[in-house]
């Protein structure tokens, strides 16, 4: 005889052995479920593809972020991501991550977020979803403040998605602009990127390109060779040294993508998160009051003699370490970003070795954009002067070298960085105003003993303003040399500027480090608001 328990406990045991029955798979069971999910999305869409990839000299997405990142500090967002379009067969093909791992990091115990195009999925091509993903992790760059890098592997819009994905596009281009001078934005080219996709690096601080597999254009070779006749293969269009070289476009070009990625976590360490911070500082074992005796073997005293102003650059700053930006493009112009004292400092040179050290309608744009960057991030400027005037040509004059030059004008008019110039050989006309020179704002200007600083060589002012003198002469030339003599003596003289405080102090070049290192440290606390207004209207 069964005895029947109505008890509550009883019925409730009851109970919960009929819910056994019925009970879905546990935590541990779904766990288990989304740790493989999670394997198949770091697998990607398999060896196949992954082989193609390598076949190609590329690196997969994810073995790009290991190269960028500190080991085990990666965090992806929206991994489980896919795409909701249909029609033209994309209903039956949804893979994880919709072509796009997104993002953050520490790269040197620093955070940065990243987005890297998955070229196996969809030749990394833009959907909306995948426009998405890349537009949140911009904006949480932004709120965060800190740097944004992209890894750019892809084919452009997604055509089968129309309209869709070029107002994703849209989005990012219009994130581009809000972010500018903000948090650091850094391109790095490691695949096709061709269209409107090209205007996103177009907006970056830098865009890093490797040779032989990232190209960038607006219209490909088959479409410049039905409009134009010309025939021109994808590299010859839009490859790294052609914008590294010709375009100005690529700020750097490299042999490999392992190279590429090391020189990027370089070039992190001396920006700021954003720009409400000081760039980062470091130890340096390098004396601040080194004397730099080779720089009077260095910088030859004759002004028509020419010379290396890395070799200068490299005495001066800390371990001989700098960063140049565009090597390849406005090679009489060098900008480089470099530390002076464990301070993140960015440079601007003529280079004597190119051209004379001239400033055209290029070397003018390059160091423009430059000493914006610098003023951006609240990284201090100096500047390496020996120039002897303006390219002049027809060629430049009909270019615009009008406007380009006051492009830089106008940058350094309107930084407000601490800023300290310092000339070491030659500074003639318009040119020497424009590299921030004591007129134009220079915090600190310096000079070296061998330096001319004057409307123009002596041997052009004696032609002008003696002319009439020498033809009267009946030895012209012993009179033409009598008088640049006198012109020289009178007016270029080393002490000529200083005597009348257009320069600060003459100073030994052995000592140029550590007056460097001294003057910006009493300027570190520099402040120079700008007048209340929206924006300037600089030239273009």
């Amino acid at each position: 005889m069964t005895i029947m328990d109505d008890s509550p406990a009883a019925l409730l045991l009851e109970h919960e052995a009929e819910l056994d029955l019925a009970t879905p798979p546990g935590t541990a069971e779904r766990a288990a479920e989304l740790a493989e999910l999670r394997a198949e999305v770091l697998r990607g869409p398999g060896e196949r593809a992954t082989e193609a990839q390598h076949a190609k000299g590329k690196l997969t997405a994810r073995e790009r972020l290991d190269l960028l990142f500190d080991p085990g500090t990666f965090t992806e967002v929206e991994g489980l991501r896919r795409h909701r379009a249909t029609g033209f067969g994309l209903e039956h093909k949804r893979p994880h991550t919709d072509g796009v791992v997104t993002g953050w990091g520490l790269v040197d115990g620093r955070q940065v977020f990243v987005y890297a195009h998955d070229f196996r999925i969809f030749g990394g091509a833009l959907g909306e979803a995948h426009a998405q993903k890349i537009q949140k992790i911009m904006d949480m760059a932004a709120a965060t403040g800190c740097p944004i890098v992209g890894l750019c592997d892809g084919a452009g819009a997604r055509i089968q998605e129309g309209v869709t994905a070029l107002a994703g596009y849209g989005g990012i281009f219009s994130r581009n602009v809000r972010n500018s001078g903000v948090i650091p934005q850094i391109s790095v080219m490691l695949g096709p990127c061709a269209g409107g996709a090209a205007y996103s690096p177009a907006l970056t601080d830098f865009v890093l390109m490797v040779r032989g597999t990232s190209q960038m254009f607006i219209t490909g070779p088959d479409v410049v060779q039905a409009v134009t006749g010309e025939a021109i293969s994808q590299n010859g269009l839009g490859g790294a040294d052609v914008h590294a070289s010709v375009s100005g476009a690529a700020h750097a070009a490299y042999d490999d993508e392992e190279s590429c990625l090391l020189d990027l976590r370089y070039l992190l360490s001396m920006l700021p998160a954003n720009n409400r911070e000081m760039p980062p500082a470091e130890p340096v074992a390098d004396p601040v009051d080194r004397r730099c005796e080779a720089l009077l073997q260095l910088v030859p005293a004759d002004p028509g003699r020419a010379y290396d102003m890395r070799a200068v650059l490299r005495e001066i700053t800390d371990d001989g370490e700098f960063f140049e930006v565009h090597e390849q493009w406005a090679g009489n112009v060098l900008c480089a970003l470099t530390r002076l004292g464990g301070q993140v400092v960015g440079m601007v040179a003529n280079q004597p070795s190119v051209l004379a050290g001239v400033l055209d309608i290029h070397a003018s744009e390059k160091a423009a954009r430059f000493v914006q960057l610098c003023d951006a991030f609240n990284i201090p400027l100096v500047t390496l002067v020996d120039v002897p005037g303006f390219l002049p040509g027809v060629d430049q004059e009909h270019g615009g070298v009008i406007r380009h030059g006051a492009k830089l004008l106008y940058a350094y008019c309107n930084a407000t960085v601490p800023r300290v110039s310092v000339v070491l050989r030659k500074a003639y006309g318009g040119a020497y105003i424009v590299m921030d020179s004591r007129s134009i704002g220079t915090d600190l200007a310096l000079a070296w003993p061998t330096n001319e600083i004057a409307v123009m060589g002596a041997e052009g002012a004696a032609n002008v303003v003696f002319r009439r003198q020498i033809a009267a002469s009946d030895e012209p030339e012993v009179t033409r040399e009598q008088l640049v003599k006198q012109y020289k003596d009178e007016l270029m003289h080393p002490y000529y500027a200083a005597e009348r405080g257009l320069v600060d102090d003459v100073i030994d070049p052995a000592d140029t480090r550590s007056r460097l290192i001294g003057a910006l440290a009493m300027l570190r606390t520099k402040a120079a608001p700008l007048p209340s207004r929206k924006h300037g209207n600089q030239p273009q």
